[in-house]
């Protein structure tokens, strides 16, 4: 199993801006840019060939409307614009945006942004209904400070969390279910169980080194 890589769609009539919001996606783990276009008639030629996973849309385009693109796409999307008039934020919002950031910003907003929309994903994920405390901590992870005081999650970690469900499982188990490696499972569950999200149980075999169990804890 693989970790799912995200594929973003820019769509920005500013070649440089462009150049430096694709260049922010590059560095953001787990995503790529699928494509960068300047026109809304140029993102739908895309989006109907190979959907991405997230649009980043500015709001005035020379063919028509970044936000009306978002409303008639139904696909996830950030706002990236100068514009920040009241009307046009809550417009975005009825759109259905994710994210809506203010240009100029630092490369920083838009990485912890795009660390969010994994960590999320990473939530809403599969076929299985979804419970109301997983609603609950999709939305926080979008939109608020973090599920805790404590260190904001990775991806990874996110993935790990979700292995383990209701679960006691191995480093090896979860890495499994997760999809990483077991040396990063190993390393990331320790991270976890240091700030006592997560539990840890040794087993005993008939022979050899204990194994560690990891469990979430509720």
């Amino acid at each position: 199993m693989n970790v799912r890589e995200w594929r973003v769609l820019v769509v920005e009539d500013d070649f440089r801006v462009a150049a430096i919001h694709a260049g922010i996606v590059a560095e953001a783990p787990g995503f790529r840019v699928q494509d960068s276009v300047r026109t809304v008639a140029e993102a739908r030629a895309v989006i109907a060939q190979e959907p991405p996973d997230l649009l980043l849309a500015d709001v005035y385009l020379p063919d028509g409307d970044g936000i009306e693109l978002v409303r008639g796409c139904g696909l996830d999307a950030f706002v990236l614009s100068a514009a920040g008039e009241p009307d046009t934020v809550r417009r975005a919002i009825r759109a259905g945006v994710l994210a809506y950031l203010l240009k100029p910003f630092p490369k920083a907003s838009l990485l912890d942004r795009l660390d969010r929309y994994a960590r999320y994903r990473s939530v809403v994920s599969g076929t299985r209904g979804l419970s109301q405390e997983k609603i609950d901590r999709a939305l926080a992870i979008l939109h608020g400070p973090g599920e805790s005081t404590g260190p904001a999650r990775s991806a990874t970690e996110e993935l790990l969390l979700d292995a383990l469900g209701d679960s006691e499982l191995s480093a090896s188990e979860a890495a499994a279910r997760a999809g990483v490696s077991r040396a990063t499972a190993q390393r990331r569950l320790a991270e976890l169980a240091a700030q006592g999200v997560v539990a840890v149980r040794l087993r005993y075999g008939g022979s050899g080194r204990p194994e560690h169990l990891y469990s979430r804890v509720r």
